[in-house]
């Protein structure tokens, strides 16, 4: 039992263990077989995600490329929406579908989609006008570029269906037409410009040229010319000579172009452009011309217009400054009177108004009122419409340059207008008043020449007398002086003598002068000299002249020494003469010569000078004689002894140094103080005081 148990016990174990490897093996496979299930259906979800996911990205992609899909279907005769909406939700039949096609494209498409259906080809590619509208009256096409291809049927080459790929480049058309009419619209105006134009490569190369530009070169032809398309730019002048090939500039220019091989010989504007793209790449070289020989000529004419018209203008200039000169210097002006503007007008020179007054103020510029010619001027056109010519005075109202009336010769001429209409008169005015100035100086001379001649007759009667009075006494107390015994009497005659000599001297003398003012002038001589010293000297000499006993003679050297640039010999001629005649006109009281340097203004300059006066208690001079006391022959008593021509000489030495000459005298009784004042160069001066200045 227990050996059969054991076996029993081992087969059962057996058993067992067999029975659970193989519910193990059966739970494994289960296992095996759920976990390949899941895989399978996790790959198939992936697939089907993936296959998803690819077309929602087509439909995506179609979307966004506005391209429509749509599938025809042979069977059932109708054509439905893939992608897009090219055609109703519900689709729509061939014929529906054949109506929205443009007449003139139907036949070419039905063509491309039956070679399809037939097998002739798998794929088509055409366009046609599709009619968005639905009937309105203007229709609005599309243009549909149509891509299609068969759709057969499975494990066959039998067609099904057709899918087609539809995208409206309608916009793209339009683009393209506006490019088109842009290109062309430019073309026409690079052709027809009126300059000429031409472009050319980075290199150099021709690339067109339009009419113009091939007009200006001569080219062959309108296609082309083998000279221009054969020579590079930068081989030809001026470009050669300006241009830089690896750098070209802007560059304009007008020069005579020359080129022999093409005839070309003209003158031309050109300017050189480079065009370049956004970054600065250089992509043609742009070239206009324009011929500017006609141009050339216009200008060389206008120049030579411009050059004939200034040297008339000059020459109109020259004749009126000419003219203006002469009427200026002729004391000439023109003038005119205007019926119709009721006005006279005074003109410099032949346009240049000076001055326009009106007819009723035409009589007022005249200084006579009463002359029968300006009473006249009460009608104007009766005074005008003749020749005129009259000779009086105006006021000073016609130019600024006079303040005073002026003597003025007037003549005119009438003018008429077409008709014979008198509208005016033109004229000139001369101003006289210097031509009768000198009429009334010529008179004045005339009678100063008749006064000169007979003070001439007076002067040989006093000479006479004057000459024959000393030379008497001479000879009379000559006579005496041998019977005489008495040693004072021959002294006293020897004085007489002696005085008598020193005056006949002195008449000679100033006959001498009077004759060398009269021959050359006078000649001053300028000299350095102490002439302290020489105002001492002179005083001493003349000290013998003071014959009167109650006349006391006093002298001002103010300076210890004076070294002036100055006439020593005339400088004492005048204090001579003004010494002579105060002895012979004061009889008491004193006489004083002196002098001083003093600092006078000529022409806003300061000018040291040389101060010298007389001064007397004599008779006197009377105040309506003192212009004429330094006029030759004139003496105040006629019965004193002279000549009258000491003063006189006096004063022309005085206009010589370009000094001054005068007297202060109240008249009568009352004495008189005759001055000169001429200017001097001072080198050293020093006073009574020892203090000495240095100029």
């Amino acid at each position: 039992m227990k050996l059969l148990l054991f076996p029993m016990l081992l087969i059962s174990y057996q058993i067992q263990f067999l029975s659970a490897w193989m519910i193990l093996t059966i739970v494994a496979v289960f296992c095996l077989m759920l976990a390949l299930n899941r895989l399978i259906a996790k790959r198939t979800r992936r697939r089907l995600d993936r296959s998803s996911a690819v077309s929602e990205l087509m439909q995506q992609a179609l979307r966004v490329s506005n391209n429509n899909v749509v599938r025809y279907d042979i069977r059932e005769g109708r054509i439905s929406n893939l992608s897009g909406t090219f055609l109703p939700p519900g689709g729509a039949t061939v014929e529906e579908w054949k109506q929205r096609v443009h007449p003139d494209d139907l036949e070419a498409t039905l063509e491309s989609f039956r070679r399809i259906i037939n097998g002739e080809q798998e794929r088509a590619e055409f366009f046609y006008r599709w009619r968005y509208d639905d009937g309105g009256k203007e229709p609005l096409w599309g243009f549909m570029h149509n891509t299609s291809i068969a759709e057969y049927q499975q494990k066959t080459r039998h067609v099904i269906g057709i899918v087609s790929t539809l995208w409206d480049e309608a916009e793209l058309v339009r683009q393209e037409k506006e490019a088109n009419s842009l290109t062309n619209k430019y073309k026409q105006i690079f052709e027809h410009s009126i300059i000429g134009l031409s472009f050319y490569t980075p290199d150099g190369w021709l690339v067109d040229a339009n009419k113009i530009m091939r007009q200006i070169c001569n080219f062959d032809s309108e296609e082309g010319d083998a000279f221009f398309s054969s020579v590079n730019l930068f081989d030809v002048a001026p470009f050669s000579e300006v241009l830089d090939r690896n750098n070209v500039e802007e560059f304009w220019a007008c020069s005579l172009s020359v080129v022999p091989e093409r005839n070309m010989c003209v003158y031309l504007e050109i300017r050189l452009h480079p065009i370049v793209d956004d970054e600065g790449k250089l992509l043609y070289l742009a070239i206009a011309t324009r011929d500017i020989s006609e141009e050339r000529e216009l200008y060389l004419q206008a120049k030579e217009n411009d050059r004939q018209i200034q040297q008339a203008n000059e020459s109109i200039r020259v004749y009126e400054e000419e003219l203006h000169y002469m009427m200026e210097t002729c004391g000439i002006q023109s003038w005119r009177i205007s019926l119709d503007r009721d006005c006279i007008e005074f003109y410099s020179g032949l346009s240049t108004v000076e001055n326009t007054f009106t007819l009723k103020q035409l009589q007022s510029i005249f200084v006579n009122q009463d002359d029968p010619f300006v009473k006249a001027l009460d009608n104007p056109a009766d005074v005008i419409s003749q020749s005129l010519g009259y000779m009086g005075q105006m006021h000073p109202v016609v130019s600024n340059k006079y303040t005073e009336p002026q003597w003025v010769q007037i003549n005119s001429i009438p003018e008429y207008d077409e008709e014979g209409r008198l509208k005016g008169s033109f004229g000139i005015w001369r101003n006289i008043n210097h031509l009768m100035q000198k009429q009334e100086q010529l008179k004045q001379e005339t009678e100063r020449a008749q006064d000169s001649g007979r003070m001439k007759s007076v002067f040989l009667a006093n000479m006479t007398h004057e000459i024959r009075t000393p030379l008497n006494a001479i000879v009379g107390f000559t006579d005496l002086l041998q019977s005489i015994d008495s040693p004072d009497d021959k002294k006293e005659m020897i004085r007489i003598i002696h005085t008598n000599c020193d005056m006949l001297l002195r008449l000679i003398n100033d006959i001498l002068a009077l004759s060398s003012i009269d021959t050359s002038g006078i000649t001053i001589v300028p000299a350095q000299v102490d002439f302290s010293k020489v105002f001492a000297d002179t005083c001493e000499s003349l000290k013998g002249r003071m014959v009167e006993p109650g006349v006391e003679f006093l002298i001002d050297n103010p300076y210890a020494s004076l070294e002036l640039v100055v006439d020593e010999g005339r400088m004492r001629q005048v204090m001579t003469n003004f010494l002579t005649n105060a002895v012979k006109y004061t009889h008491q009281g004193h006489i004083q010569l002196g002098y001083r340097l003093e600092t006078r203004v000529e022409n806003e300059e300061k000018r040291n000078g040389l101060y010298i006066y007389c001064e007397d208690t004599g008779d006197g001079i009377p105040t309506d004689v003192q212009h004429k006391i330094f006029d030759r022959f004139f003496k105040v008593n006629d019965y004193v002894q002279g000549t009258g021509l000491g003063l006189s000489i006096c004063k022309a030495i005085a206009d010589a140094c370009h000094g001054q000459i005068g007297l202060k005298s109240k008249g009568n009784g009352c004495g008189s103080l005759f001055w000169i004042w001429v200017p001097v160069e001072v080198k050293e001066m020093r006073n009574e005081n020892n203090e000495g200045n240095n100029d």
